[in-house]
């Protein structure tokens, strides 16, 4: 069984889409957004799957049968799965057997953590590409939960992940040059993306920080999610 969080409609979030952000931006992918997160980011644009203060969490997550999971994702003609959240990692040891079941069916796994939780060894080799989105000061959480050294250490040594930052402003900056330089991440490993939940945030901010990435040399990514559907459940 799996914790999933659920559409407006009550159906569980797992649709078909493109992937809106990083490395592998553009790309038909299934998605499946988990419930549940280890930590509070304030900007966090999916607050409806650990937020129980402001949402309820009968109305908001729905435990599925992973052969049910199985199923849903089987129906789409696509075999690139993004696992989502929420924090992925904190139901690691029930994803094992769905993502060992879809690798055995040819699919490509992507998944998509605040890097904060170690995963285990038998789903690191299950999984074709991590992307890590690291919290800065911006999203509001404590250094002491939102910063694990052997976490960044880890992830730095595996060839299939990525670092993709949230950024709010141009001062956002100076916490990424300082976790890069302290964790020896390197530049081709980092991804630049603006902090925006609606279009017009979104451009605004894209314009400054594509030039602040072509002057440093990092790769920035958008959010064709937000630039596309704004801010809306499962797109």
């Amino acid at each position: 069984m799996l914790k999933v969080a659920k559409q407006p409609d009550g159906h569980p979030e797992i649709f078909y889409s493109v992937q809106g952000e990083g490395i592998n931006a553009g790309k038909p992918s299934v998605f499946l957004r988990l419930a549940l997160c280890n930590l509070a980011c304030r900007w966090c644009d999916t607050r409806y799957t650990w937020d129980w203060e402001q949402y309820d969490f009968r109305e908001q997550v729905i435990e599925i049968p992973l052969e049910e999971i199985e199923r849903q994702v089987l129906s789409y003609d696509c075999k690139y799965l993004v696992v989502t959240g929420g924090e992925p990692m904190i139901q690691q040891e029930s994803l094992v057997p769905l993502l060992e079941y879809l690798k055995n069916r040819g699919f490509y796994v992507e998944i998509e953590t605040n890097g904060t939780l170690m995963p285990e060894e038998n789903i690191v080799s299950l999984v074709n590409h991590w992307s890590i989105s690291p919290k800065l000061s911006n999203s509001g959480n404590k250094i002491s939960t939102s910063e694990i050294p052997q976490c960044y250490q880890f992830f730095r040594g595996l060839p299939n992940s990525h670092f993709k930052f949230v950024i709010g402003n141009e001062g956002d900056f100076d916490g990424v040059l300082g976790i890069v330089q302290k964790y020896l991440i390197p530049l081709e490993m980092v991804i630049l993306m603006p902090e925006a939940r609606d279009r017009k945030t979104l451009i605004e901010k894209s314009v400054w920080l594509v030039e602040l990435c072509k002057r440093e040399g990092y790769m920035f990514s958008t959010r064709l999610q937000v630039l596309l559907w704004g801010d809306r459940r499962g797109a």
